[in-house]
């Protein structure tokens, strides 16, 4: 009788063994796989009915936070609310039960559900409400001014006679620290419809807002690129100044055409001008030719090394997810002097901001930034830090990363010098500031590749710094050509009155 018990006791133990291995393997090293899967909604409805914890601008105003379920037949404690409703959904993204989470709510999701390491750590010795959250660089104030600004120049737009929105952005940053303070995309759209827990209606917001023109749910300020047409002299310049091929001495000839190697083809100055004279007057004037020329003699193995120092062709390095890269060969992959060498009228052409020239209004900013930094391309960053429940923070944003150094501290303020010329004699005047406060910009008019049977379309922008002589903050701005009205404008014309507005309220408030 014994020896048939130990026998039963063994295979029990055996058995016992067996499940509890079982069980460790599914419950531990296949956990990930398991909670990802499509049909187990255990782990979503736990944790909507756990709170989360806010995202909050630099200036303390909340921008995304959960409120308790009023309804009491909801199957949920909890409800996602984000209350200044389109204006920052763009960096806040949406937290939903259907169709996930984008933007800050998907790369903070830990830290808002009190998921981190130090966040359970500490609520083991106290405190039911471990969650956590996040502190912006971003301030309401500023993000507020940039996008009333733009929506004013929509509006006036639409007033106008246009019958399509203004696509743009609007791009507000510190130069010695890359913490962003404003950076504002149109079309926008409010998180609060899609980040319901009606599936039906949260989907019928997306279908909506996937095909409504210009893309609202990509922030275009980081996740799109244009052609940046005259702006791009900025990096032209720098290139030629490092490499030697440029002074402020040097006088270009007066001339409406040049023809580049390779080709017949001549290229002319905007709306077919003469244009030359010294390199703070073609600067200031943005002749063409002289750009042209300056990439040119450069040549392919120069200038694409000289566009990578500025980071061109790398996916921008901010704490935003879906980031793209600028690019000097457009969709052309390698980007490099090989590509160029059979190429040299469309490595002219870049020289000037157009052909295959595509960048990030980010990127655009960095660039004024970069200038404004001593030769300095600070990483850009929109989270300030992450917090406790109890403000014991977590992780802060070092403010001293530098992402590139392109150019020397000699040539930032020779181009500082060129782009104060701008401002005050060229086709940046409207980027003159109140109170005597100086400017120093680069406009750009990019004239989009011509289609035949089409209107002819321009982007408008305007980069800068200010003030000039000790930079503090850089903007870009840029309007899409979509409409008549903006295509037949300039970069300083119609850019530049929204930046000058970002300007004059960032130092009247004193900031």
């Amino acid at each position: 009788m014994n020896k048939q018990i130990r026998k039963l006791a063994a295979g029990l133990l055996v058995l016992y063994i067996g499940l509890f291995a079982a069980l460790n393997i599914i419950q531990v090293t296949k956990k990930e796989e398991l909670n990802a899967a499509p049909q187990n909604n255990r782990q979503t409805i736990r944790d909507f009915n756990r709170m989360r914890g806010p995202i909050v601008t630099a200036d303390g105003v909340v921008v995304a936070r959960s409120v308790p379920v009023t309804d009491p037949g909801s199957a949920y404690k909890f409800q996602r609310e984000y209350p200044t409703l389109t204006l920052f959904s763009n960096i806040t993204g949406y937290y939903t039960y259907s169709f996930g989470s984008t933007q800050l709510e998907k790369t903070q999701n830990e830290v808002l559900m009190g998921d981190t390491t130090q966040q359970k750590v500490e609520s083991i010795f106290g405190g039911t409400d471990n969650t956590g959250s996040v502190q912006l660089t971003l301030r309401n104030d500023v993000q507020l001014v940039a996008a009333q600004a733009i929506d004013n120049f929509n509006a006036a737009q639409i007033a106008n006679g246009a019958t399509e929105e203004v696509q743009g952005s609007v791009v507000v940053m510190d130069v010695r620290t890359g913490e962003i303070l404003a950076m504002v995309s149109l079309p926008r759209f409010d998180a609060n419809f899609v980040a319901v827990h009606d599936t039906k209606k949260a989907e019928d917001a997306l279908d909506f807002l996937n095909n409504y023109p210009g893309k609202p749910l990509l922030a275009n300020a980081y996740q799109e690129n244009y052609m940046p047409g005259s702006a791009f002299k900025v990096v032209t310049t720098g290139i030629a100044f490092e490499n030697g091929i440029t002074s402020m001495d040097r006088n270009w000839p007066s001339e409406t055409e040049f023809v580049p190697p390779q080709t017949n083809d001549p290229i002319q100055n905007y709306g077919g001008k003469a244009c030359g004279g010294t390199m703070a007057e073609v600067f200031y004037r943005s002749c063409n030719i002289p750009f042209a020329r300056m990439a040119t003699e450069l040549g392919p193995q120069r200038m694409t090394d000289g566009v990578r120092s500025w980071g061109i062709g790398e996916k921008l390095p901010i704490d935003l997810p879906g980031a793209v890269a600028s690019s000097f060969c457009g969709n052309v992959l390698p980007c490099d002097a090989a590509f160029f060498e059979n190429q040299l009228p469309l490595l002219a052409i870049g020289g000037f901001g157009q052909g295959n020239d595509l960048m990030v209004p980010l990127h655009m900013c960095m660039v004024a930034a970069t200038v404004a930094n001593g030769g300095r391309m600070m990483t850009p960053h929109v989270v300030a830090a992450t917090l406790e429940h109890d403000g014991t923070v977590i992780t802060r944003t070092p403010t001293d990363q530098v992402w590139k150094q392109p150019i020397s501290a000699a040539t930032a303020a020779t181009l500082t010098g060129l782009m104060v010329g701008v401002v005050n004699n060229g086709t940046g005047k409207t980027m003159q500031l109140a109170n005597g406060i100086q400017a120093a910009a680069k406009t750009g008019t990019a004239q989009l590749n011509f289609v035949e049977g089409e209107p002819q379309r321009s982007h408008a922008w305007i980069i800068g710094f200010a003030p000039a002589e000790a930079p503090r903050y850089a903007v870009s701005v840029v309007i899409k050509g979509t409409t008549d009205q903006i295509s037949a404008g300039t970069g300083g014309k119609l850019a530049g009155p929204i930046a000058k507005q970002v300007f004059d309220y960032l130092f009247a408030s004193g900031l």
